[in-house]
């Protein structure tokens, strides 16, 4: 990790800030000098980030609840000031056969990794509209542009996120703000371990996982760059144009290997 000095005394709001990439971001921009309000359902996973870190201010928040991400964004506008930038890293991730996986799993899944950027982006980006600066990251997957089996409704979940912020950069494209989508490969992380005690699609097994730190520099690379796409990880990006031009390719290749 590097120092980035511009992130001094900046607030930057970070969903999923209890584990995993979440988690290892707020404690960067903390190392940096920025003010971050960390956000996460799980209390002792914020208490966990927040640990040593002066800079850390945590809010238990479930993001699938509109009014109380209207309210906790007021109390860390009120606190901390002007929020400059937004990681939306909340998700979670149980695998299964789509015939197989309780309905109110897969429901589940779409109201906090889709439903959850809708609450925050609403919450947060007209503020960052008006003043005419900062950045806008939501987490998708590769996941979300390159189909397998057995994960379904965590992939049609990544593929709104995805679609929802391209469509909410094109929007706001002379805003002045700074838009990313995040699609990385399999990512070393709690969330990982989460999908591994359902099922796990035999296509994921292709290349061993990033590290949360890879992901997040390859973010401040796109930003500099200027670039929405982050295809974080080797052949994410591959797998997105092999997904655009050979679909049935890539389906051939994911019946084969999962043997169904």
């Amino acid at each position: 990790m590097h120092i980035d000095k511009s992130k001094v005394d900046k607030v930057i709001l970070i969903t999923g800030a209890g584990s995993g990439m979440g988690q290892l971001a707020a404690q960067n921009f903390s190392k940096q000098g920025a003010k971050v309000a960390a956000l996460d359902v799980n209390a002792d996973g914020l208490a966990t980030t927040a640990e040593g870190f002066e800079g850390i201010k945590t809010w238990q928040l479930d993001i699938t609840d509109f009014d109380a991400v209207n309210q906790v964004v007021a109390q860390i506008v009120a606190e901390l000031g002007p929020i400059d930038s937004v990681y939306n890293a909340a998700a979670i991730m149980p695998f299964g056969k789509l015939t197989d996986q309780a309905n109110a799993v897969q429901h589940k899944i779409m109201h906090i990794n889709y439903g959850g950027l809708v609450n925050i982006a609403q919450a947060t980006l007209p503020a960052m509209v008006a003043r005419g600066e900062g950045d806008f990251i939501s987490f998708a997957s590769s996941a979300a542009l390159i189909p397998t089996m057995l994960t379904g409704a965590y992939s049609a979940s990544k593929a709104a996120v995805a679609l929802y912020t391209e469509i909410l950069y094109h929007e706001n494209i002379n805003s002045g703000l700074r838009f990313a989508c995040v699609c990385p490969i399999v990512v070393k992380t709690p969330l990982l371990q989460q999908a591994r005690d359902t099922v796990w699609p035999k296509m994921l097994d292709s290349g061993a996982p990033m590290q949360a730190q890879e992901v997040l520099d390859e973010i401040d690379d796109c930003l500099k760059k200027g670039k929405f796409w982050v295809y974080a990880g080797k052949g994410a990006q591959m797998g997105a144009r092999m997904r655009r031009f050979f679909p049935s390719l890539i389906w051939q290749q994911v019946h084969k290997t999962e043997g169904f």
